[in-house]
């Protein structure tokens, strides 16, 4: 087994037990909670799937960047929530059924809208993009629907169980995240530094910004639902987001440098927004 492939299964596990760990800690109502309300659900998806697709779009016809960087971003706009966002929302003050239900959501429908949105998209720009719906549903199903079932199943049957593996499998969670993320931050650090200048960041910063902005409007008036949507709509699932650049252009060198590029200044522009939601429920 090569360092890459360890690399890969430390940050699948780590993904999988985190969405478990969810799982573990919540109840069908948690997971039904944005479905039941549907004026909610329509923003939500509205500010993911419509508001930022159009805003790569136009960052794209008017900017001219590394190509890996523009398909990254189109990408990344077209992916549901990311696995691990969910904690990171809560942490923040967002209210944790929400970002649960938001998650497997946006999940579920994305085996739908993104093939359906790189569809319009090819016919936008004169060339065919494409994703198979299966493709993106194992990669849903994996990552997302079946841990998190897992979790649900085993609250549901054995509580007192489930309420003592949260922490242990969040620990693991966590420590192969931080190893499977410094690996990957190793084997990708050198095409990551050839794309920074050119305004690059500038850019990446801006359509993570744009993305907290609209989220936080979209979701109010409830602050709790705005910090959630905020996060959600500037972070995107990494994994999906390179699968479909991948699928679409698979001569492309750059498009991991660019996807993780992204991932960090999206971790990096949303403490800003999360220390000022802090500040405001303090006030």
């Amino acid at each position: 087994m090569t360092l890459q492939q360890v690399i890969g299964l430390a940050l699948q596990a780590s993904i999988l037990l985190t969405v478990l760990g969810f799982g573990l800690a919540a109840t069908i109502d948690d997971v039904l909670y944005l479905a039941r309300r549907p004026s909610l659900l329509v923003r939500s998806l509205l500010a993911m799937l419509v508001i930022m697709p159009i805003v790569a779009l136009f960052i794209r016809v008017v900017f001219a960047f590394e190509p890996g960087v523009e398909i990254a971003l189109v990408a990344l706009a077209l992916s549901p929530v990311p696995p691990l966002l969910p904690g990171k929302q809560q942490k923040a003050g967002g209210y944790a059924p929400y970002a649960l239900g938001l998650m497997v959501i946006a999940g579920l429908l994305s085996v739908v809208t993104l093939p359906l949105s790189m569809e319009l998209i090819g016919r936008y720009a004169g060339r065919p993009f494409a994703m198979a719906p299966g493709a993106v549903a194992r990669l849903v199903l994996t990552s997302m629907i079946l841990p998190i079932g897992i979790g649900l199943a085993v609250r549901a049957a054995l509580p007192a169980l489930a309420a003592r593996l949260v922490k242990p499998v969040a620990l693991v969670a966590k420590v192969l995240l931080a190893i499977g993320g410094l690996g990957l931050l190793a084997a990708a650090g050198p095409a990551m530094l050839q794309l920074v200048g050119n305004g690059t960041l500038a850019v990446m910063a801006a359509f993570v910004a744009i993305g907290l902005t609209v989220g936080h409007l979209m979701g109010g008036p409830n602050e709790d639902h705005s910090v959630v949507l905020a996060l959600s709509t500037a972070s995107r699932h990494p994994a999906i987001a390179f699968a479909v650049a991948k699928a679409n252009f698979p001569d492309e060198p750059n498009l991991l440098a660019a996807v993780l590029l992204y991932a960090i200044v999206a971790a990096l522009g949303g403490i800003p927004y999360q220390m000022w939601r802090k500040r405001q429920a303090i006030v």
